[in-house]
């Protein structure tokens, strides 16, 4: 398939900033890490935890998340103006904020939880993007980390068949190989594996690796992709539970 979009020029920052480019992931996705990350940090006392969502998008997934966290305190972070003009229609807190160059405007240790959804895929640097989370989590602080599965059931067999894997992108500016039609952005995949291991190597433990279910997957499909999740290194979505070291 090959699908033509409107040319960009600009690179990487101009892309982002393009209100056409999607910000938003699916809800099952967001409701299964929700869920974890509720039963990690437990019912809000008083002092409330300060969960930050960093690359929040339009704030989507947070306010998915915001009702299981009641009590707690939820921060949306991005560096896309237009994406934190519309998270702050969703969230209380919606703040400018990068992983590289200028860093988060926190303070060393003074975050207890980070959800990080969908963003690692899109990061040059990713090792300088965990660095900087880890440098705001507290000792003992929850990573809630989501990202496409380069080794999804489908994608096994689109490279068997001499197909380009479903998330991965060739350019900026149209879809090239596989099936699909939005240009996301995506620079890096991963598998369990390689995920696993990346982000114990940047400083973390390991609590959990699970599967969530993509909401691009045709309907014919989607009963034989939630059934996948029951093995994450299969699953669409990888969702892993980390706690700084």
């Amino acid at each position: 398939m090959n699908t033509t979009a409107p040319p960009r020029h600009g690179g990487l920052r101009d892309f982002y900033e393009d209100p056409a480019v999607p910000v938003a992931s699916g809800t099952p996705r967001s409701l299964r890490q929700a869920r974890v990350l509720a039963a990690a940090l437990g019912t809000a006392g008083s002092a409330p935890c300060t969960v930050l969502d960093i690359g929040c998008g339009d704030g989507t997934a947070a306010a998915t998340a915001a009702p299981l966290l009641t009590g707690h305190r939820i921060v949306g972070v991005d560096w896309s103006q237009d994406a934190l003009r519309r998270a702050s229609t969703r969230l209380p807190y919606a703040i400018r904020g990068e992983l590289t160059g200028g860093g988060l405007p926190f303070r060393d240790g003074c975050v207890d939880a980070v959800l990080f959804s969908e963003v690692v895929e899109h990061l040059v640097d990713p090792d300088s993007a965990l660095d900087e989370i880890r440098r705001v989590l507290r000792p003992g602080g929850h990573l809630m980390l989501s990202t496409p599965n380069l080794a999804a059931w489908y994608n096994r067999g689109l490279l068997l068949a001499g197909v380009q894997p479903v998330f991965s992108e060739v350019s900026l500016r149209a879809i090239h190989g596989r099936p699909g039609r939005e240009v996301v952005g995506h620079l890096r995949l991963y598998t369990a594996r390689a995920l696993r291991e990346f982000v114990a190597a940047s400083g973390f433990e390991i609590v959990r690796l699970a599967g969530a279910p993509f909401h691009g997957v045709p309907r014919p499909l989607r009963a034989l992709d939630r059934l996948a999740c029951a093995r994450p290194s299969l699953s669409s979505i990888l969702l892993l539970h980390a706690r700084r070291t």
